[in-house]
């Protein structure tokens, strides 16, 4: 019988999960050292502040997933991938080579012009890092390996937003060295992928990236199930985004909290996914079980409610240190609930992406992950305005945790109002307590 996760030290898993580990650590260095330098320096550029500059950055960030989502998952269907991970690999050296000069000399167009190309960087190697799994794992391997790189990239988007606030209060030189080192173990990574016979060779690539993103879109809202298993993941990171973002101002506003009460939050969400997704993939027994879905859903739901309800009077007079903090039972129940939330988001996450990969023809596997990664970044979108929508109309960030609880409920009924195997789990469910 298989050991669990018995593939993770192998060839055909390994280089791939550090790959992907060390680009999105790399991905949040980058990104939070630019935030937290931009903030505490007083950086400007062409007359705009800080506070707007920041936001600046994290849409620079974002716009390739828009711009080259389609090619890259056209170039992922007709290239090894393998070798086009170790030509991406070779370019984020020579981008953080590029970043360096920024932080060196505190150029900010530099900087936004390297975050511009670490975004460009992670929307080619997005598309090939989920549809290659399929290609280097057994069927009965395919969840344990979506829980394995779920927890690592979270883990890495933790460690990374840690490592870049302290890299921010050092030299600059330590923050080329760091991120350049953390690049070239990425490409040694990389170089030990097992190489892949591509999908579809004869997939011609276009220079028309509005026609091939409208048609890519097209093709995978075809296919139902990629269709569901791209809104139900796409929905996850609207939730994420705005509980990652508006925890800050939660800590703060409605706790009372010092940055280091954050710190914890923030770091038992990350485990908390990290956990859950290995835990789900545990309990999936090497079957896509989409019942986990629901059930990752409904804790969302009620840890989210549950958090909403226990910071719902602001807090009023100086921050409350950590210490202080942890001597609240109020505040362990917040924990308890933040840690839950990300549980059960690996829940809910690790089998949309199986479902993914399984419900997608082998010839179109890559361009349906770049098409989930395009409705991923139009729902990020959405989460800001929403955010900004409600936080202007309530002025609590508690009220709009409470809201987006129930709008979870909704958007899971309707996914599962169209998602025919959905409903086929709840009525087996429903049959099975009969």
């Amino acid at each position: 019988m298989r050991t669990a996760f018995s593939f993770f030290a192998t060839r055909r898993f390994l280089p791939l999960f550090g790959t992907q580990f060390l680009g999105a650590f790399n991905d949040n260095l980058l990104k939070t050292a630019i935030t937290v330098m931009i903030t505490y320096q007083g950086l400007t550029l062409a007359g705009i502040p800080p506070g707007e500059l920041v936001m600046l950055a994290s849409g620079v960030f974002v716009l390739p997933f828009f711009l080259f989502s389609a090619t890259a998952g056209r170039l992922s269907e007709s290239i090894d991938k393998a070798r086009i991970a170790r030509g991406v690999k070779l370019a984020e050296i020579v981008i953080m080579l590029i970043a360096g000069i920024g932080f060196i000399y505190h150029l900010v167009a530099v900087l936004l012009f390297a975050l511009f190309l670490m975004g460009t960087h992670s929307a080619f190697f997005g598309p090939l890092k989920y549809s290659v799994l399929p290609q280097y794992l057994g069927e009965d391997e395919l969840v344990e390996g979506n829980g394995l790189i779920e927890m690592g990239t979270f883990l890495a988007i933790l460690f990374g937003q840690i490592g870049g606030s302290l890299m921010s209060v050092g030299s600059a030189g330590v923050t080329q060295t760091m991120l350049i080192l953390t690049a070239v173990c990425g490409w040694l990574f990389s170089r030990k992928m097992p190489s892949v016979t591509p999908t579809a060779p004869d997939l011609s690539l276009s220079w028309n990236v509005p026609r091939d993103t409208l048609e890519l879109i097209r093709h995978a809202w075809s296919l139902d199930e990629v269709r569901s298993a791209i809104q139900g993941i796409s929905w996850f990171w609207l939730m994420g985004v705005i509980y990652t973002t508006q925890l800050t101002t939660f800590t703060a506003e409605q706790l009372g909290g010092e940055v280091e009460v954050f710190t914890v939050l923030l770091t038992l969400f990350s485990l908390g996914i990290g956990v859950g997704s290995m835990i789900c993939a545990r309990l999936s027994h090497g079957q896509l079980r989409l019942g986990l879905i629901l059930a990752g859903s409904l804790g969302m739901s009620l840890s989210g409610l549950d958090l909403a309800l226990a910071g719902m009077t602001a807090h009023h007079g100086p921050l409350i240190p950590l210490t202080e903090m942890l001597s609240r039972p109020m505040f362990w129940r917040v924990m308890a609930d933040v840690a839950l939330l990300g549980f059960f988001g690996g829940f809910f996450t690790v089998p949309l992406y199986t479902w993914l990969q399984t419900a997608s023809p082998a010839s179109f596997r890559s361009r349906a992950v770049a098409a989930n990664n395009i409705v991923n970044g139009l729902y990020m979108v959405l989460a800001t305005v929403l955010t900004t929508a409600v936080l202007s109309a309530f002025h609590s960030v508690a009220t709009l945790f409470l809201l987006v609880s129930a709008a979870n409920v909704l958007a899971t009924l309707h996914l599962w109002t169209r998602s025919a195997r959905l409903r086929t789990v709840a009525t087996g469910w429903r049959r099975s307590r009969q």
